[in-house]
């Protein structure tokens, strides 16, 4: 046994011996030579490029968050205050297509961008979420399918708003927004798309979100006035708002 392993790295050892024997043969302008180190140099720009998109998307989805919760400042029912933080988002939202979107742009352009794809994703979708949000505070409507066609988390912000109209008493708005909520899940259910884990994830995302916007208008609903509006907060955390995976899709 320890004859047959000695062997074995004898040979190990002969081969890269053979290897580096060949190489120093090799000219500086060996065609071989020159062919490898072009694709060293491709791979090295290639990961360059990568972390730089990476760190741009970064800066993108922290932007974006920011842009969420200033608009998740007017809850207040006071629409000269809803005009001016619309105002506000959008502007900074154009400022984003400006310079980040735009470095993005100018880094791939020539090059295929599904290469780049996990690069870039997480921060097109935190930057999508926050347009749906700012349309919605605006005009209680998103974009068509060809501006906007990933809304899955955008819901958890409206879920986090209704929640959020409750502490100022506007229960009026909280339904609405279930409602919308509703009839976005409806549309997602006929979506079937085998083998998308992403959408797969997304579509849990809405239905754990509906399910508990769901669950406070139903207390809203039964108890009215009875109930306290801080205590609705915690029916959130109830089991009874787990996720119900009955429509058999994902």
């Amino acid at each position: 046994m320890s004859r047959t392993g000695g062997k074995n790295r004898k040979n190990k050892f002969a081969v890269g011996d053979k290897a580096k024997e060949t190489l120093e043969k090799l000219a500086d302008d060996d065609p071989i030579m020159l062919m490898f180190r072009e694709y060293a140099r491709n791979l090295d720009d290639k990961h360059d490029r990568y972390e730089r998109i990476v760190k741009l998307s970064r800066d993108i989805t922290i932007e974006s968050k920011r842009i969420i919760f200033l608009l998740h400042s007017t809850n207040a029912d006071i629409e000269s205050k809803r005009k001016k933080v619309v105002e506000e988002a959008e502007k900074r939202i154009k400022a984003l297509v400006d310079t980040t979107f735009k470095s993005i742009a100018l880094e791939l352009i020539g090059l295929d961008s599904y290469q780049y794809h996990r690069a870039y994703t997480g921060g097109v979708q935190e930057f999508i979420e926050a347009c749906a949000f700012c349309s919605y505070i605006k005009n209680e409507s998103v974009e068509d399918w060809n501006t906007m066609n990933r809304l899955a988390d955008f819901t958890g912000e409206l879920m986090r708003r209704c929640l959020n109209t409750l502490g100022v008493g506007n229960v009026g708005e909280c339904f609405k927004l279930c409602n919308f909520v509703r009839h976005i899940n409806t549309g997602f259910l006929g979506l079937m798309a085998p083998g998308q884990k992403e959408l797969s994830r997304k579509g849990y995302v809405l239905r754990q979100s509906l399910s508990k916007m769901e669950l406070v208008c139903y207390n809203i609903q039964i108890r009215g006035s009875e109930i306290p509006k801080h205590m609705l907060l915690s029916v959130i955390e109830s089991s009874d708002a787990q996720e119900n995976e009955d429509e058999g899709f994902f």
